[in-house]
């Protein structure tokens, strides 16, 4: 069985569900029963219209679900509106579940957890790990969500109330970021979808997300060596990168700028950019970077932003820059005490980055990091032994 079109089928078809006019919740609880009877079936006779099948079985269980509680009886009326079994219609209802995940009436991170459980089909765990919060904690808040969203109403072929343009390029950032990391890999879907976006909406921070995913995902072949250790930027072998999606990307950001109505997606599409353009890692602008980074941190006002803007100006300024811009930045920052090995390591002090590349691999939040910095912590010795 084909695992990943299952999964690629999940949200179209709760987006088809929610359309007919089932309630959010209630047409989850259908499409899981589907998939589960999928599992059972599709190994000995997997269908020739993979997404009809689903829409058909997991509408077959709402409606028994519907018609097994009393009281939802005034939805039997849509009994007379079964569907009659065949080819599922061409019609890709995920972006509308992606706004109708954004509801106004969710906080952002409900959204945000709410379209990577619904949309993304990533676990209640997963969603979890990412917020730092216990999975029983982000059990109850995407439990909410899914109350709330399953009482705001849809009307026929449109949600009645969308959420905001902001929220949606937040969620399709993460699911980016998600399916970049390779716990789940949609990365493609977030591109597939963003594009779409960007077809339907004239808005130039949706085209500076779609170039900052092509510029990203570009250098995904080698950001990993055979052994699947992580490769920094400066070390990548950048004849792997994609240079059609570069091409691409930067067209679509050189647009969006044109308009001059700047956003946090441009600026970060605009760095990625410089990193894109220079033919090698001694060439990298990195005075045009920290300037993008001043822009960032003007728009965003993240800490994260300005510990990424600090190793930018150890770059452009030197080490010692760098760690002044550092200092005055909370050292319980993530990747903190991993950005002042580097710039202590730049600036030749090689026993204090040492211990830093070692504490930095101990708060790592996946094996690939913690391995990658462990390598750093083990060159550095290996170096001032010798």
């Amino acid at each position: 069985m084909d695992e990943a079109l299952l999964r690629s089928l999940i949200p179209s078809v709760l987006a088809t569900l929610v359309r007919r006019g089932a309630d959010f919740a209630a047409a989850e609880d259908a499409v899981q029963d589907a998939l589960v009877e999928a599992v059972r079936v599709w190994p000995a006779d997997q269908p020739r219209d993979p997404k009809g099948w689903l829409v058909t079985v997991a509408w077959r269980r709402f409606l028994d679900a519907t018609r097994a509680d009393a009281a939802r009886r005034r939805r039997e009326d849509l009994v007379d509106e079964e569907p009659t079994p065949g080819p599922a219609p061409v019609v890709d209802d995920t972006l509308q579940l992606y706004f109708l995940c954004a509801h106004p009436s969710l906080t952002p991170s409900s959204a945000v957890a709410l379209t990577l459980r619904a949309v993304g089909g990533l676990t209640t765990r997963q969603i979890a790990q990412a917020y730092l919060v216990p999975e029983a904690t982000m059990a109850q808040r995407i439990s909410r969500a899914k109350r709330t969203v399953s009482g705001v109403g849809v009307s026929r072929g449109k949600f009645d109330q969308p959420g905001d343009v902001a929220t949606v390029l937040r969620v399709l950032y993460l699911v980016f970021n998600e399916g970049y990391s390779g716990d789940v890999d949609l990365a493609a879907e977030a591109i597939r979808l963003t594009r779409q976006l960007a077809a339907a909406i004239d808005h130039p921070e949706v085209a500076g997300l779609l170039a900052l995913m092509l510029l990203h995902h570009a250098r995904r072949a080698a950001r990993t060596a055979p052994d699947g250790s992580l490769v920094p930027l400066a070390e990548q072998d950048r004849g792997r990168w994609d240079t059609k999606s570069i091409a691409e990307g930067v067209g679509i950001l050189q647009a969006a700028l044109a308009r001059d109505r700047l956003g946090e997606f441009q600026a970060q599409a605009a760095i990625a950019a410089l990193h894109a353009d220079a033919p090698t890692a001694e060439e990298t602008d990195w005075v045009q970077i920290v300037e993008w980074y001043d822009e960032l941190a003007r728009l965003t006002d993240s800490p994260v932003v300005r510990l990424n803007r600090a190793v930018a100006v150890g770059e452009a300024d030197g080490p010692r820059a760098g760690l002044a811009a550092l200092a005055a930045l909370d050292d319980l920052l993530p990747r903190h005490t991993a950005v002042a090995a580097y710039l202590h390591e730049r600036d030749g002090d090689l026993a204090t980055a040492a211990r830093l590349y070692a504490e930095a691999a101990r708060k790592a939040p996946n094996l690939a990091e913690r391995d990658h910095l462990t390598r750093q912590a083990a060159r550095l010795n290996d170096r001032r032994g010798r």
